[in-house]
C-alpha cells in the first residue's frame, strides 16, 4: 500500500486493542454486579406500574366484552319485555273486551228473564181465566141442559118466587141470559 508499517507495531496494536477489549469487560462485568446491587427504587416503581398497567389493560379488555355481552343481554331482554307487555296490552284489551261483551250479555239475560216472567206472569194468568170460563161455560151448559130436559124448574122453586118478588131479581139468572150465555 501506501507505506510499510513493520509487523511488531501491527501485532501490538492489536494487543493492545484485546488488552483494552478484556479490561473494558473485566470492569464492566464488576460494575453491573454492583450496579446489580445498588438499583434504583425508581427502576422498580417503574417495572411495578408497567406490570399493573398490562394486567389493567388485560381485565380492561375482558371487561369490555362482558360489558358488550351484558349490552347484548340487555337488548334482548328489553326486546322481550316489549314483546311480553305487547301480548300482556292485548290479552287485557281482549278482557276487557270480554268483560263488556259479558256484561251486556247478562243484561240481555236479566231482560229475557224478566220478559220471560212477566209473559209467563201472563200465560198463568189467561189460563186461570180460561179455566174461570170454561167452569162458567160449563155450568151455564149444564144449567142449559138441566131446564132443556125439564130436571131443573126455576119457577116451581119456593126461593125463586120469593126473590122474584124480593129486591135481589138483577142478581138471579133468567133462562133466556143462561141460553144466550151458552151461545
Amino acid at each position: 500500500m501506501f507505506f510499510e508499517i513493520p509487523q511488531n507495531l501491527i501485532l501490538m496494536t492489536v494487543g493492545a486493542f484485546l488488552l483494552g477489549w478484556l479490561l473494558s469487560s473485566i470492569t464492566g462485568s464488576m460494575s453491573s454486579r454492583f450496579k446489580a446491587r445498588k438499583r434504583d427504587p425508581r427502576d422498580d416503581r417503574i417495572r411495578s406500574l408497567e406490570a399493573d398497567h398490562r394486567v389493567a389493560q388485560t381485565q380492561v379488555e375482558s371487561l369490555t366484552e362482558k360489558v358488550a355481552e351484558l349490552e347484548k343481554d340487555a337488548e334482548s331482554t328489553s326486546e322481550g319485555v316489549e314483546k311480553r307487555d305487547n301480548v300482556i296490552t292485548h290479552q287485557q284489551e281482549k278482557i276487557n273486551k270480554m268483560n263488556s261483551d259479558l256484561k251486556d250479555s247478562v243484561l240481555k239475560t236479566r231482560e229475557l228473564r224478566s220478559e220471560l216472567s212477566d209473559r209467563a206472569t201472563q200465560n198463568i194468568k189467561s189460563e186461570v181465566k180460561l179455566r174461570e170460563i170454561e167452569t162458567e161455560l160449563d155450568v151455564a151448559q149444564a144449567s142449559t141442559d138441566l131446564i132443556a130436559t125439564g130436571v131443573l124448574d126455576y119457577s116451581l122453586a119456593p126461593e125463586v118466587e120469593e126473590m122474584a118478588d124480593g129486591e135481589n131479581d138483577e142478581d138471579m139468572l133468567d133462562a133466556s141470559d143462561v141460553t144466550n150465555a151458552a151461545t
